[in-house]
């Protein structure tokens, strides 16, 4: 890997990612894989869209929520106890948790958030990686846990580069007023999906800063 990683051909490429919804844990988890250590050196754009990074220790949605549980519940799919922080009786010890604390964003010389308000399905703040309402005043081990999560996300942002680090915030507005009431529209997958059915947006970002991509 030492001769992968010093050749030619990889300094001259910019590996970029994108991920959307829990596919962005799926790639930050990834990174933390020994095989991926020669190429963080070369990381250059990750796009992330409506990526629930902090979990969904505070989510809104009782009606997601519901039905989240009934998945715990009846199907036992891991990835929903660990999005839940339900993986471990100890929260420090849940996969989120511990995933905050590896160093899988400081590589990257830019980082955009992608985020709708509009998405149900993925909190807010989580897309966004930033403090919420709830969470600044919960004195729970809980919410010191979502605080440490964060300042670890957000250390490794703010993280020292040997170039300059853009970091953006972009919220995305759907119209999904032509959809009407509907169950998606009520349960907030409507704008979630929107993110994958319609491009515009990302076309804008790719033409706006090319330099990112």
């Amino acid at each position: 890997m030492d001769k992968v990683s010093r050749s030619v051909v990889l300094r001259t490429i910019k590996p970029s990612f994108v991920g959307n919804s829990i596919g962005n844990i799926i790639l930050r988890t990834a990174l933390t894989e020994n095989i991926m250590e020669p190429y963080l050196r070369y990381l250059h754009t990750y796009l992330s869209v409506s990526g629930p990074h902090l979990g969904y220790l505070y989510s809104s949605n009782i009606l997601f929520n519901g039905g989240l549980w009934l998945m715990k519940k009846l199907k036992g799919i891991l990835c929903v106890h660990q999005l839940t922080f339900a993986d471990d009786p100890d929260i420090r010890k849940t996969f989120l948790y511990e995933l905050c604390k590896h160093k899988t964003l400081e590589n990257f010389r830019n980082i955009i958030l992608l985020s709708s308000n509009q998405d149900g399905y993925v909190p807010y703040h989580s897309a966004r990686i930033e403090m919420c309402p709830a969470a600044s005043g919960d004195h729970s081990k809980k919410g010191k846990v979502f605080v440490e999560m964060l300042n670890e996300c957000l250390d490794q942002i703010r993280a020292q580069s040997s170039e300059h680090r853009v970091f953006m915030r972009c919220d995305v507005n759907f119209d999904i007023s032509m959809q009407g009431k509907n169950l998606d529209t009520i349960i907030g997958r409507a704008a979630h999906i929107e993110f994958l059915e319609t491009d515009v947006f990302a076309k804008f970002i790719m033409w706006s800063f090319p330099d990112l991509f």
